[in-house]
């Protein structure tokens, strides 16, 4: 399964928002530096209200959404590259993550210590984000050293990877994430395999004050720590960034749904910034969901964006996708449309599609198989 990992400077949030998200009180979230050590780890419900709607047209008995896994990772500061603080556990952590969610402090509390004394969003980004450059630059060096070697050899292989890291060096020395290098597909591929930290897909967690929470969801712009939040991600990184409430979210983990939705909308909150923020990385981490229902349970069932329907299928039991035939397929929307599988077929809507049929999101099939 993939894993996103909360990252950030301590103090900011993060091990209260792992708690609100994961909905429990897994990590400690105290008002100290470093209360978070050891990394937590745990499961996440992605929100799809597509799943329970399907399940009562579909008759199920219950429903089955999609989960990530995400990882509270211990707090940075400025040096942690050359192994200040926690750094070089942080940057290990962060190595093992497919996805990054940074959370930015965007609130103002004298009761809540900040590392550095102020509140300034984009200065904490910088440290951050010039930690995890400093490490790629290091990692690039002692890669660049063994190929080198290498090529002394005759090693092909060694050759195409030193091309890449004399196109990387100057692009991270100039304060640039590889992320967003434009390479070649194959370039692509081997940068995978140097494992660094500004490659990962990065999102921001704007974290507010539970009273500033309505306001800044509904009008960002007016809200000037969360406005050079959104700013930055676009222009550095062509990231997102969502607004959410970690304390707020914390404390609705005990209510049930109903108590807690009444709760939010007594706030002027419709929609939670921390459901709004798990269905990002969802996508964050290339993924989509398909859905599939019979009497017992509707599922949803998760796949990389592009899987094609054996794949999809093998989601499901390696089985259906060693005995792939075809799939019977409709987009949810149309089949919530119709009401039912039944009224689907009478309007003909529902389609076969072969081997080669890249699946959608949203998709609703029931696959058709033979293992012998």
């Amino acid at each position: 399964m993939l894993r996103t990992g909360i990252v950030g400077l301590p103090n900011v949030g993060k091990s209260t928002l792992f708690n609100a998200v994961t909905r429990t009180h897994k990590a400690p979230a105290e008002n100290y530096p470093f209360c978070t050590i050891d990394r937590n780890l745990g499961m996440v419900t992605v929100p799809d209200r597509r799943v329970e709607m399907l399940a009562r047209i579909s008759g199920s008995n219950h429903a089955v959404p999609t989960a990530i896994e995400l990882v509270d990772i211990a707090g940075l500061v400025e040096g942690a590259s050359h192994g200040a603080g926690l750094g070089n556990q942080f940057l290990s952590h962060i190595r093992e993550v497919d996805a990054i969610v940074q959370v930015v402090r965007c609130f103002d509390n004298d009761d809540v210590v900040h590392e550095l004394g102020s509140v300034d969003p984009l200065r904490d980004i910088g440290i951050v984000n010039s930690e995890l450059l400093l490490a790629d630059l290091a990692t690039l060096e002692n890669r660049r050293a063994s190929r080198e070697k290498k090529i002394k050899g005759g090693d092909k292989d060694a050759a195409r990877e030193l091309q890449l890291i004399e196109k990387l060096q100057p692009h991270l020395d100039a304060g640039n994430p590889a992320l967003t290098l434009e390479l070649e597909p194959d370039q692509r591929s081997i940068l995978r395999e140097f494992f660094l930290l500004t490659a990962k897909p990065t999102i921001f967690a704007c974290n507010v004050d539970e009273n500033e929470l309505a306001a800044a969801l509904d009008h960002p712009g007016r809200h000037p720590p969360v406005s050079k939040v959104r700013a930055y991600a676009a222009e550095h990184l062509g990231a997102e960034a969502v607004v959410v409430s970690a304390r707020l979210e914390e404390e609705l983990v005990d209510l049930d749904p109903s108590e807690a939705a009444e709760f939010l909308a007594g706030m002027g909150v419709h929609d939670s910034g921390v459901s709004a923020l798990i269905k990002a990385v969802y996508h964050l981490l290339g993924l989509r969901t398909f859905l599939t229902a019979n009497e017992k349970e509707a599922h949803a069932w998760t796949i990389p964006a592009g899987a094609r329907a054996p794949e999809a299928a093998g989601a499901i039991h390696t089985d259906f996708q060693r005995g792939f035939i075809a799939a019977e397929v409709i987009a949810f929307d149309e089949l919530a449309a119709l009401g039912s599988k039944a009224a689907a077929r009478e309007h003909g809507k529902l389609r076969v599609e072969g081997k080669d049929y890249v699946v959608e999101d949203g998709d609703v099939i029931e696959f058709r198989f033979n293992v012998s």
